[in-house]
């Protein structure tokens, strides 16, 4: 209307002297959207939302994080004790292994000779 220029590119053109975003870009080029205030990014760039401030919202975000199951607190706890039970296999493993070659029932280079036989045979 009467010759004036209405959008982003005359309000946020080079010579607005606001504060700009600077996020990297795909191109690789510094974001010039205008920045907000409490963070300096601009709303695409994380300037927006500070997340949950409430129990519940911080609940409701907590659950939707966990409903796949595989990072709750029982599944986590599943995960150390099972992970526990194989060093504590392994390391007897080992202790049988040094016992069986102390008394000569196995040679000091029994896994050597395993693997060849397994590269010989496959």
């Amino acid at each position: 209307m009467k010759g004036n220029e209405i959008g982003l590119a005359t309000r946020f053109g080079p010579e607005w002297e606001g504060q700009r975003c600077g996020a990297g870009t795909r191109a690789g080029t510094p974001c010039q959207r205008p920045a907000v205030k409490k963070t300096g990014r601009c709303t695409r760039h994380g300037g927006k939302s500070t997340g949950p401030r409430t129990s519940k919202g911080r609940a409701r975000i907590a659950a939707a994080q966990t409903t796949h199951g595989r990072l709750t607190k029982e599944k986590r706890a599943a995960a150390k004790r099972n992970a526990a039970v194989g060093r504590q296999i392994r390391a007897e493993l080992l202790e049988i292994e040094a016992w069986a070659v102390g008394r000569g029932h196995l040679a000091k280079d029994w896994r050597e000779k395993l693997s060849k036989a397994l590269v010989l045979e496959g």
